[in-house]
C-alpha cells in the first residue's frame, strides 16, 4: 500500500515537472520568436513609410492586417498613454510610435495548460479509483487465504460491494462454508468411527473368548469323544463367521464415509460429455504418440450427473493409458434398448480372465499393476457412481485389447 502511495506521488511530481517544463519552453520560444518578429515588422513598416514618403495622415490610416504583431502606427506624443508595447522610430523627420502585441498566442498557452491540468485530474481520478476499488479491498482480504490455510473457518468473509471482488469474495465465503461443513463432517465421522470401533471391539471380545476357550480345550485334549471335538470345531467356525460379519460392517462403513460420492441426477447431452473427454485427452495422447479415435455417434439425452459421468470416463481413460501398451485408445458407441453403451478400448492386455470379477472391488489391483502407481479405487468409484445414476459398468478382456463399457440410461 505504501509503495502505491509513493508511486502516485512520483507520477504527480513527474506530471507537474512536465507542465512547468512545457510552459517554460513555450514561453521562451514564444518570446524569442515574437521578439524577432515584431522587430522585423517594425523595420519593414518604417522602410515602407520612408520609401513611399507617406504623410502623417496616410501613416495613421495604414492597413496593418498583413503584419502579425503590429497594432497601430501614430505620431509620437509623449503626453499620450498607450496600453500596448511600442517602439519609437524617426522617419522622414517625424517621430512615430509603432505599437505591437508581443503575446498574441497567449490563448494557445491557456488552453494547453488547461489540457495538461485536465490530464492530471484524470490521472488522479484513475489512481484513486484503482486505490479504492482494487488495492484497498485486496489489502483488506490479503490474509484471507492464509487464515483459511490455517484452518480458521468460523469467521465469515466480509462482503464487498466492489464489482471486481464481490463475486470473488462470495465464492471464497462459499468455499469457507464448504470447508467448515467438511470439517464438521470429518469430526463427526471420526467420532462415529471411534464409537464404532469401541462397540465392535466390545462385540468381538465375546466370540474371541469362545474361540480361545475352544482352542485351549482342544489343545489340552479335554474332549474325550469325537462328538464333543466336532462340536468345539463348529463353535469355532460359528464365532469366526460372526467376527467376519463385524469386519464386513467396518469395511462397508469405511467405504461409504471415505468416498462420500454424491450424485445430482439430471439430464445431459452425450455430446457435452464426449466433447469434454476429447478436449482433455486429444492433446495429452498426441504427446505420447498414442492413436486416439472417437467414432461418430447419434446425439441423445442421457440420465445422470454430467460431472460424475465425465469423472467415470476419465477414470477409465486413465486406466487405458496406464495399463495399455500405448498404441491406441478408441471410444465407440452402441444403442441397446433404452441405454447408450460407451465402449473405451485400449490396445494391449496382460490381465488374466479370472481377475475380471474382482476388478471393480475397492483397493483391488490386477496382476498387470506392478510398477504402476495407483490405489485400486478407480474402477470401484466408477461402478459406485454408475449405480447411483441407475447405470452400469463392466469390462471385457480380449487377446490384444481390453474394453470397459459404460451403460447410461437415455432420458
Amino acid at each position: 500500500m505504501n509503495r502505491f502511495k509513493g508511486f502516485v506521488c512520483l507520477i504527480l511530481i513527474i506530471e507537474v515537472v512536465l507542465v512547468l517544463l512545457c510552459n517554460g519552453i513555450y514561453i521562451h520560444q514564444s518570446q524569442s520568436d515574437t521578439g524577432r518578429l515584431y522587430r522585423v515588422e517594425t523595420a519593414r513598416v518604417a522602410r515602407e513609410i520612408e520609401e513611399q514618403n507617406l504623410t502623417v495622415e496616410q501613416v495613421e490610416a495604414m492597413d496593418l492586417s498583413a503584419y502579425e504583431t503590429l497594432v497601430k502606427v501614430t505620431v509620437f506624443r509623449p503626453e499620450e498613454t498607450c496600453n500596448n508595447d511600442y517602439v519609437v522610430e524617426e522617419i522622414n523627420d517625424n517621430l512615430y510610435r509603432i505599437e505591437y502585441r508581443a503575446n498574441r498566442q497567449s490563448n494557445i498557452m491557456i488552453w494547453t495548460n488547461l489540457a495538461l491540468v485536465g490530464m492530471m485530474i484524470i490521472t488522479v481520478a484513475v489512481l484513486l479509483y484503482v486505490y479504492r476499488k482494487v488495492l484497498k479491498p485486496f489489502h483488506a482480504m490479503s490474509n484471507l487465504s492464509y487464515e483459511l490455510a490455517k484452518g480458521n473457518l468460523s469467521t465469515p468473509v466480509k462482503e464487498e460491494k466492489s464489482k471486481l471482488f464481490g463475486r470473488f469474495l462470495w465464492g471464497m465465503d462459499m468455499l469457507r462454508e464448504k470447508l467448515e461443513d467438511n470439517k464438521e463432517k470429518e469430526l463427526e465421522f471420526q467420532k462415529d468411527r471411534k464409537t464404532l470401533i469401541l462397540s465392535l471391539s466390545h462385540d468381538i471380545k465375546t466370540p474371541l473368548s469362545s474361540i480361545e476357550l475352544y482352542s485351549k480345550a482342544l489343545a489340552e485334549d479335554l474332549y474325550d469323544t469325537k462328538e464333543k471335538r466336532d462340536e468345539a470345531l463348529q463353535g469355532i467356525a460359528r464365532n469366526v463367521k460372526e467376527i467376519k460379519g463385524y469386519v464386513d460392517e467396518i469395511v462397508t462403513a469405511s467405504r461409504e464415509d471415505f468416498l462420500n460420492l454424491e450424485v445430482k441426477n439430471g439430464e445431459v447431452y452425450l455430446s457435452a460429455v464426449v466433447d469434454s473427454i476429447q478436449a482433455y485427452y486429444r492433446e495429452k495422447l498426441s504427446v505420447v504418440h498414442t492413436d486416439f479415435t472417437v467414432e461418430s455417434f447419434d446425439e441423445c439425452l442421457l440420465k445422470g450427473d454430467q460431472n460424475r459421468l465425465i469423472e467415470v470416463l476419465q477414470n477409465i481413460m486413465e486406466n487405458a493409458i496406464k495399463y495399455g501398451n500405448g498404441r491406441s485408445v478408441r471410444i465407440t458407441f452402441e444403442d441397446e434398448e433404452d441405454c447408450k453403451l460407451i465402449h473405451i478400448e485400449n490396445s494391449g492386455n496382460e490381465l488374466k480372465d479370472e481377475e475380471l470379477p474382482n476388478l471393480f472391488d475397492s483397493f483391488y489391483r490386477g496382476s498387470n499393476s506392478h510398477g504402476v502407481k495407483g490405489n485400486g479405487l478407480g474402477l470401484y468409484i466408477c461402478k459406485t457412481l454408475m449405480h447411483k445414476m441407475d447405470g452400469e459398468v463392466y469390462a471385457k478382456s480380449g487377446e490384444e485389447s481390453f474394453t470397459v463399457t459404460v451403460v447410461v440410461r437415455k432420458a
